[in-house]
């Protein structure tokens, strides 16, 4: 099979992108031809496009896709050709037309859930449920904090919040994004750049603050999370939307109430596959219960993922974003 797929040979801008056509061999043991009908965006591909995130050039982009198996290698047991399937981990490599991916990081996807949403809610779903199930959890009726509210996990991790009973205060970029963070299910929502931002979150939770911060933004919005804990609480600081947070005082921890820091990777906690059925199985689940209803905001034709790049690092996009092959 012919693909069609990107690469960079080095860092920078959107516009490193390139695009090869390359032939496809027969997938050999343990791995899967996978032929794309969606591919997700998501922050770690600009991380890995300017080298914020590390790798070995040239490199293919992307990791969140969805489709069909055209064929599979020696030993693959939980897969076959035919089969509807999606993966958001491995090598990079998913902006492309197709494929050919190691079969441990292939799910079968279940009936009911088709490929432009198994593109838009895998890999975001994935993070929110190691976010909220594992890494940091809280209980029903506390008070936590989701800056980029409306962005794509943001939306998915008020929705899974709310089904847990958690009480959830938003923030937003702008105010268009508001009514969208409400109706995933934050309380309140406040604008990032409000100067009263801290006040009103420790008015609103009594004076107590947060029991838990997740953090997709970084270093723009690690200050507001750091003042607006409660004693013991936890900072999940989970992506570098606005650049990655460095120079973490201990000392800050101690002075606000003991507080607990933890900078988590979905990767980690779907490593082992016992782990990651699992934790799969949760998002689908929710999926097809509609606990999560998945936002897909904007789509673009693969061909311009340099765009989409574009308008995802200016937070011009809204939910997921798709690219069509």
């Amino acid at each position: 099979m012919q693909a069609v797929q990107a690469f960079i040979a080095a860092n920078g801008g959107p516009e490193v992108i390139q695009w090869q056509t390359v032939d496809l061999p027969a997938p050999g043991p343990g791995q899967v031809l996978l032929r794309h009908e969606a591919i997700g965006l998501n922050f770690i591909d600009t991380y890995l496009r300017t080298g914020l995130y590390p790798a070995k050039l040239p490199t293919g982009l992307g990791f969140e896709a969805a489709g069909v198996v055209e064929a599979v290698g020696e030993g693959v047991g939980h897969l076959a050709p035919g089969m509807r399937a999606a993966t958001f981990g491995g090598a990079p490599g998913a902006y492309a037309t197709a494929r050919i991916v190691s079969a441990r990081d292939v799910y079968a996807l279940p009936d009911g859930v088709d490929s432009q949403t198994a593109a838009a809610a895998f890999l975001k779903g994935a993070t929110a449920e190691m976010l909220v199930e594992r890494c940091a959890p809280a209980a029903a009726g506390e008070w936590v904090l989701v800056p980029a509210a409306a962005g794509g996990v943001g939306q998915l991790l008020l929705q899974w919040l709310q089904a847990r009973g958690v009480r959830v205060i938003g923030t937003v970029g702008s105010p268009d994004k508001v009514a969208l963070a409400q109706a995933c299910g934050a309380e309140a929502v406040f604008l990032s750049g409000d100067p009263d931002l801290v006040a009103k979150v420790r008015e609103i939770t009594g004076g107590k603050g947060v029991r838990v911060s997740y953090d997709g933004v970084g270093m723009a919005s690690w200050r507001t999370s750091l003042d607006c804990m409660a004693p013991r609480g936890t900072i999940a600081s989970f992506g570098n939307a606005s650049g990655p947070v460095t120079g973490v005082a201990l000392r800050d921890l101690a002075t606000r109430g003991s507080l607990f820091v933890t900078r988590p990777g979905v990767y980690d906690y779907y490593r082992d596959p016992e782990e990651a059925r699992a934790g799969s199985a949760r998002v689908w689940d929710m999926v097809a219960k509609g606990v999560l209803k998945v936002s897909i905001g904007q789509t673009y034709a693969l061909t311009d993922a340099a765009q989409a790049h574009i308008d995802l690092e200016a937070r011009k996009t809204v939910g997921s974003t798709l690219l069509l092959p």
